[in-house]
């Protein structure tokens, strides 16, 4: 699987940390939890994004592109990131945010990624929740083509088959690392949303023939929707790197017990599990993507699905500075005195 012939632009701080998380595994007495580390990319804080920025990016270059355009939800981590990566590039970026969630909190609509997009040089539209993000990107470009702009447009969350690519790449490093430890790894966890994390991941975990099955844990859509959307994006990427057929339906599962009331609204279980990862062992999660899949991993743990012997890998797919536009969601005294 040679990705080496893909454009790409090597910015991520690669590859990321793989970790043994001893408090939680002691605290949940139950697997070996592992954790990659994706949150510590570099870009801006970091992130998931990143991996499939390197490629996306590198075709903007390639197609000499002199402004960058991409949508999400107010609180994207993937503009974030996209428009990091268009500040060091020397491009323009440009943002559709979509208010997916209707929090009007001061923090939530200024805070956290847009207080960075703006940092970064970004411009930026916003969108009532329910807009066709992919057509309204497709006007923006157009205009920007009448004023003689050269737009590249990535779809939200960087999930195409160029993008996904960027965790074809992440499997390959896991498997490696886990090798160089000497861990069998039994199952890997991670948030999935866009699709393009796990449909990548399914590419290159099926495509070594690893054995090592993935299960995502959806931030959005119902499981049937969003098994479909990743296997169609699986099914894009192996073509794309050249192994048509490799990945079949049963290797994309995914769970959607944990979305709550939608996308980008915490509960209860995410804001425990933000709770548990800071508490025991340092580690920041985010309310959208990352908390919530932390938070299926927890209650598969506590109902028996992964038990004790085993190896679970829980991939951290970053978006901690999110939490900055959430503080509205925790409960936390203003000090504490020691006992």
């Amino acid at each position: 699987m040679n990705l080496g012939r893909f454009p790409r632009l090597r910015f991520g701080h690669l590859p990321t940390p793989f970790e043994y998380l001893e408090n939680l595994s002691r605290e949940l007495d139950g697997p070996e939890i592992w954790i990659k580390r994706d949150d510590c990319t570099g870009m801006s804080t970091g992130g998931n994004k990143t991996r499939k920025l390197e490629f996306l990016m590198a075709e903007a270059r390639a197609e000499a592109a002199d402004i960058v355009l991409t949508q999400g939800a107010t609180q994207s981590n993937h503009a974030r990131q996209t428009v990091a990566f268009a500040a060091r590039m020397g491009v323009d970026s440009h943002i559709l945010l979509e208010d997916r969630t209707g929090i009007q909190s001061t923090g939530y609509q200024h805070n956290g990624n847009v207080f960075l997009d703006l940092l970064h040089g970004a411009t930026l539209e916003h969108h009532p929740g329910g807009t066709d993000m992919e057509a309204a990107m497709a006007a923006t470009a157009d205009r920007f083509r009448e004023d003689g702009r050269r737009p590249y447009s990535i779809p939200g969350g960087g999930s195409n088959a160029t993008g996904a690519l960027g965790y074809v790449n992440a499997a390959l490093e896991l498997v490696n690392q886990a090798n160089e430890v000497g861990l069998r790894i039994d199952h890997v966890v991670h948030a999935t949303g866009s699709t393009g994390t796990q449909a990548g991941m399914a590419v290159g975990l099926v495509g070594i023939n690893s054995g090592v099955p993935l299960l995502g844990i959806s931030v959005r859509a119902t499981k049937s929707i969003q098994e479909d959307n990743v296997f169609r994006l699986a099914s894009a990427t192996a073509d794309r790197v050249g192994c048509p057929g490799v990945v079949d339906r049963s290797d994309v599962v995914a769970n959607s017990d944990y979305v709550g009331e939608g996308y980008g609204i915490p509960n209860e279980g995410t804001i425990e599990a933000i709770r548990m990862m800071a508490r025991l062992e340092g580690i920041l999660l985010d309310p959208v993507y990352s908390g919530k899949g932390m938070a299926g991993l927890i209650d598969l743990i506590r109902t028996g699905h992964f038990k004790r012997g085993q190896n679970v890998v829980f991939l951290h797919t970053g978006g901690s500075v999110g939490l900055f536009g959430y503080t509205d969601f925790f409960d936390l005294p203003t000090e504490r005195h020691a006992a």
